[in-house]
């Protein structure tokens, strides 16, 4: 008996389908309304190293360790419920599958990144029978994206630090000042500022020369931020000037933080091309109140308070209330 050219036609045509869906360079699985494997291709048995055979009539969390079950089954649920497509991005869940990348240019990646489409499969009479899964490798996409962001973050944290000291500038540093002051005219809850000077920098590059000058920015940087709590902001005014901001800080406990930090300055020992720089720092600090109107006003408050410590001999520390 003959085959029908039709028939010999539509069996051909299959063969090709099937030799394609196996060949395709992204995972394809078929699920039945049980969750068991009824397709499992070349691209599922390369990366997971589990045959077509092996995988036939398992279900995910038999076949791999760690298989979020429950999460996944819910997703499936709308797709048999809905009869409509369901996606997972690697946005939301950077994998369902635990596998390794393979590209050389998505070597850095600890795991293959992926995006996932659920097909709902309908029999003759209409009814949702099968989910096709469909699993995209996205990890070079991924990977470039988040070097993207990296280098965003990198960008952005430059633009508001201050080179040398590692500090905040003054640019970001004064726009922080500024939301503070603003902040406390909401709520009356207080912040104090911290304003000094290194007491005859000046003497320091004539006598050292600039690098030493440098290298007692750093040391002093350095001493602020061991001394600030994560909610402070130091900062690099200019020159040799640096502010504190210490938020939610009476006058009293910021006075206090700055008696300390002078007298760990004055202590301090900083070694350069075999010499030995000790320096001191002037100090002018003050609380937020409502007669200053804005932050340039208690920025200048507090500065008058350090010009009094610089004018009364330096090394020492003024509180802006007591010149009053």
């Amino acid at each position: 008996m003959m085959n029908h050219p039709n028939t010999a036609l539509n069996m051909e045509e299959l063969h090709w389908q099937l030799g394609l869906l196996q060949n395709l360079d992204v995972g394809l699985i078929v699920l039945d309304a049980d969750y068991r494997v009824h397709l499992w291709n070349s691209f599922m048995a390369n990366h997971s190293g589990i045959r077509d055979a092996a995988a036939q009539g398992k279900r995910l969390d038999e076949l791999f360790k760690g298989f979020p079950a429950r999460w996944f089954q819910r997703k499936l649920e709308s797709v048999f419920l809905l009869r409509s497509q369901a996606f997972i991005t690697w946005e939301e869940r950077p994998y369902l599958f635990k596998f390794k990348p393979y590209h050389p240019i998505t070597g850095l990646a600890e795991f293959m990144y992926q995006n996932v489409t659920l097909i709902p499969l309908t029999s003759p009479s209409g009814t949702v029978t099968h989910v096709g899964i469909m699993v995209y490798d996205m990890t070079s996409a991924a990977m470039s994206q988040k070097g993207l962001h990296q280098a965003n973050e990198a960008l952005a944290h430059l633009s508001r630090t201050d080179r040398l000291s590692g500090l905040a500038n003054r640019g970001h540093w004064e726009s922080c000042l500024e939301q503070e002051f603003e902040r406390f005219i909401r709520t009356q809850r207080p912040s104090s500022l911290v304003m000094m000077d290194v007491d005859h920098f000046k003497r320091i590059n004539d006598t050292y020369g600039h690098q030493a000058g440098d290298e007692v920015i750093k040391a002093l940087s350095a001493m602020l931020m061991s001394h600030a709590r994560t909610t402070d902001l130091p900062g690099r005014y200019g020159g040799e000037e640096f502010g504190v901001l210490l938020v939610d800080t009476t006058s009293q406990n910021a006075l206090n933080f700055a008696e300390r930090l002078r007298q760990a300055v004055e202590a301090m020992i900083v070694r350069h091309n075999g010499n030995t720089i000790q320096f001191t720092v002037s100090i002018g600090v003050e609380e937020t109140r409502n007669e200053h109107q804005s932050h340039e006003g208690w920025m200048r408050a507090t500065d008058s308070a350090l010009y009094h410590s610089k004018e009364s001999g330096r090394n020492r520390t003024t509180l802006a209330e007591d010149l009053e």
